[in-house]
């Protein structure tokens, strides 16, 4: 399976899950560890480009693209079992427990959960403590320029 990550380029490696530990995110808490992937592009510069306006859009967006190892162990979350409001911005306690509680269970790579972003598409949680993540090959890493359209009024 490949799997996408859009990040600036200084912060591209290694694969780590710090920066998200950092910060926190919808599915990890402040000092949990999770590298964020997408299953697709365009998703992940949707998840990127919510957060910018062109404006503030810093240059040096890099798209890596990784390959799992065939055997990866993978789970998915169930839209149907989340709280009404797992969707909510800034990020809702309920959805980081979930992700900590899979991240530190340590039983599988990845947890494919819900965009909020693009409805019916799905981001990858990759586990950095995970035996098989070191085993993820970077494919390619290339420079990714942002179309302004998208930022258009």
């Amino acid at each position: 399976m490949e799997v996408y990550r859009l990040v600036r380029e200084p912060y591209a490696l290694p694969l780590s899950g710090k920066g998200a530990a950092i910060k926190g995110g919808r599915w990890n808490s402040i000092g949990v560890e999770v590298l964020y992937t997408a299953t697709n592009r365009s998703l992940a510069m949707a998840e990127v480009a919510v957060h910018f306006t062109l404006a503030t859009l810093p240059p040096d967006y890099v798209m890596m693209r990784l390959q799992l190892p065939p055997n990866a162990s993978l789970d998915k979350l169930d839209i149907a079992t989340l709280p009404p409001q797992w969707k909510m911005f800034p990020p809702s306690t309920v959805t980081q427990r979930l992700g900590d509680a899979f991240l530190l269970a340590g039983k599988a790579l990845g947890l494919l959960v819900p965009s909020v972003v693009t409805q019916g598409d799905f981001n990858l949680l990759l586990n950095p403590h995970h035996p098989q993540f070191g085993e993820i090959a970077i494919l390619s890493i290339e420079k990714f320029p942002f179309d302004h359209r998208i930022f258009a009024d």
